[in-house]
């Protein structure tokens, strides 16, 4: 196959693909693929920018930390330091997130005692090392609003999001 192991995840098959010199040639065939793919989400972007599709405002300031390449950057710790930080400055920090690896189909709470099964082992470790409410959801307006519903808070830090455009946002933090 010419990157990883048949059994590897596809996670790191595609992680050890994209970083390995030379590119194995099947790879090079998806190539107009992501051309596609590329396009599309400049079409997106360019919607949302113009106004045809709507940003969620939502009434506190949100936080997004995202990643622009592929594999494990190290969002989840800089989710946490963040967290940490603004509760120290005495705001309530909620969190949302994916919940990446679970099994949620809507939106639902995480506590430092949820299942990673269900929710997410990120977003369990999240929730036990800050303290900060957390729910998980791939709707991450959806996921505010049940968080701000059941929680008051002052700011939102989303990990992983900077992808959902639908989602307005005051801070966007890239970790590369």
């Amino acid at each position: 196959m010419g990157c990883h192991s048949v059994r590897a995840s596809p996670k790191t098959l595609l992680t050890d693909c994209w970083y390995r010199r030379p590119i194995p040639l099947w790879l090079k065939l998806l190539w107009p693929f992501a051309w596609i793919y590329a396009c599309i989400m400049r079409v997106r972007r360019w919607c949302y920018r113009i106004g045809l599709f709507q940003v969620v405002q939502l009434p506190v300031p949100i936080i997004v930390v995202g990643n622009i390449s592929v594999g494990g950057t190290g969002k989840t710790p800089v989710v946490a330091s963040l967290a940490q930080a603004l509760s120290q400055q005495g705001l309530r920090v909620g969190l949302v997130s994916r919940g990446y690896g679970g099994q949620v189909k809507t939106v639902a709470p995480v506590t430092a005692e949820s299942n990673p099964h269900v929710v997410g082992d990120e977003a369990v470790l999240l929730a036990r090392k800050t303290q900060c409410p957390m729910w998980v959801g791939a709707d991450r307006v959806a996921a505010v609003r049940a968080l701000l519903a059941a929680t008051p808070c002052d700011v939102i830090v989303s990990d992983d999001g900077l992808q959902h455009l639908r989602l307005g946002r005051a801070i966007e933090v890239a970790v590369i």
